[in-house]
């Protein structure tokens, strides 16, 4: 099929490529020229995995072109898929202007039936909006579906998870919009992968509703590792036990600095203003948006503990990137972690694999703020290092290295990525979350 995707950023991105990897031909449309520039030469404006080698194989295909003109994009494919920011502001209402934009030029230069996806992550009831947009701008005899298919990718593992969803959602309401759907992912529902066929409002709830279900799952762990640590228990037993039980599950019982990026932040404030617009009393998510934020209040009170003073003192900083196998700084822990140490007089070695670079944007390096490419480097006559995103790069570190190179061989673990044992036996002093 042809198909059209509206925005170049996360999302679209990956988007446009897994989708012109399955046969499709695409247009991705993309306004930023630096952005449309770096794309066109097959190359990714973000790191996520393997995602250059898939643009790269599918532009020299023709499967994949980009473009600035969302004419052209609108006028190419009977399916366009919406995938532009929806950011968010201080009461957690999301901004839904770039949408709103995006459906109006498209309803001005459409020339025959189109069916309009929202991809982006929008509060219930958007699609409602944009068909209204859609009717006042567009020329009388155009028509449209508007429907919403939301995406549930991991930064880190996007591809992955777009080429092996646990299930793909789409919000209808027709069934030419449901027969375009079911071509168009025809290739996953060949492999056993679950369309679940829905409203658009359901749809768009889905979305906000699984994010922020993880999201309290992650708050839940993290209060249990706080009772752990008072009574004497070990939280990565109490958590594996609970994940034996089917109806619970392991996943996201990881206890630690919380959660951080561009979904889970986002989206549990949008849900919760969702439902206040709407007189329902989502107090349960407000609570765990709160422990979520004091994870990071509490680290720090660890280590102005462990280290006393902090002012002068040499503090090596491991990971950068709100979570590993990205790029992405957005909501990270160590943007306040850094700010705050920073503020206090430390001195700071900070190291990430990918992320340095966004994250000196903003903390420039300075005499009191330094960047290493390796972590042995950043860790060299150092008073502590905090491990505050757990890169495989630092899960292999040779602890006896360490020891011999750190001014004083202490460890702080905000992700419980550590073994306690094997780190003691080796002379550090190591301290880590609920146990």
């Amino acid at each position: 099929m042809k198909l059209t995707v509206i925005g170049a950023g996360y999302v679209g991105l990956v988007t446009a490529a897994c989708l012109a990897d399955t046969g499709n031909e695409v247009m991705c449309v993309e306004k930023i020229s630096s952005k449309l520039a770096t794309l066109k030469k097959g190359e990714s404006p973000i790191y996520e995995p393997g995602l250059t080698e898939v643009l790269k194989k599918n532009i020299a295909s023709g499967n994949i072109r980009f473009t600035d003109s969302i004419e052209e994009g609108a006028k190419f494919a009977e399916a366009v898929f919406l995938c532009v920011g929806t950011p968010q502001s201080e009461t957690g209402k999301a901004d839904l202007s770039q949408v709103e934009e995006a459906a109006r030029q498209i309803a001005e230069v459409a020339d025959g039936y189109k069916l309009i996806i929202e991809k982006s992550t929008v509060p219930v009831n958007t699609h409602r909006r944009v068909k209204m947009t859609l009717k006042r701008y567009a020329n009388p005899n155009v028509t449209f579906d508007v429907a919403s298919n939301p995406e549930f990718l991991r930064e880190g593992s996007a591809l992955y998870d777009f080429t092996n969803p646990d299930r793909i959602v789409a919000g209808v309401e027709s069934e030419r919009a449901e027969a375009i759907f079911r071509e168009i992912y025809k290739p996953f529902a060949e492999r056993g992968f679950p369309l679940l066929i829905t409203t658009p409002a359901a749809a768009e709830l889905i979305k906000h509703a699984s994010n922020s279900f993880l999201a309290l799952k992650i708050s839940y762990i993290n209060m249990v590792a706080d009772l752990c640590e008072k009574v004497g228990a070990d939280i990565e037993l109490v958590a594996e036990g609970m994940g034996y039980d089917k109806r619970i599950g392991r996943a996201f019982l990881n206890a630690g600095l919380g959660y951080g990026g561009s979904c889970f932040p986002k989206d549990i404030k949008a849900f919760i203003n969702m439902a206040n617009e709407n007189g329902v009393d989502f107090s349960l998510l407000e609570e765990a948006d709160y422990i979520n934020a004091a994870r990071r209040t509490k680290y720090l009170a660890m280590v102005e503990e462990l280290l006393w003073i902090t002012k002068e003192k040499e503090i090596c900083v491991w990971g950068l990137a709100f979570k590993p196998n990205t790029d992405d700084i957005r909501e990270a822990p160590a943007i306040d972690i850094v700010r705050e140490l920073a503020a206090q007089g430390a001195k700071l070695r900070l190291c990430d694999p990918k992320a340095a670079e966004n994250f000196s944007r903003l903390f420039p390096e300075s005499g009191q703020i330094k960047y290493f490419e390796d972590m042995y480097a950043a860790a060299e006559g150092a008073d502590a290092v905090l491990l505050v995103t757990e890169w495989k790069e630092f899960l292999e570190v040779d602890a006896a290295k360490l020891k011999k190179i750190m001014r004083l061989p202490l460890v702080i673990d905000g992700r419980n990525a550590f073994d306690p044992k094997k780190m003691k036996e080796q002379g550090v002093e190591y301290y880590s979350i609920g146990r």
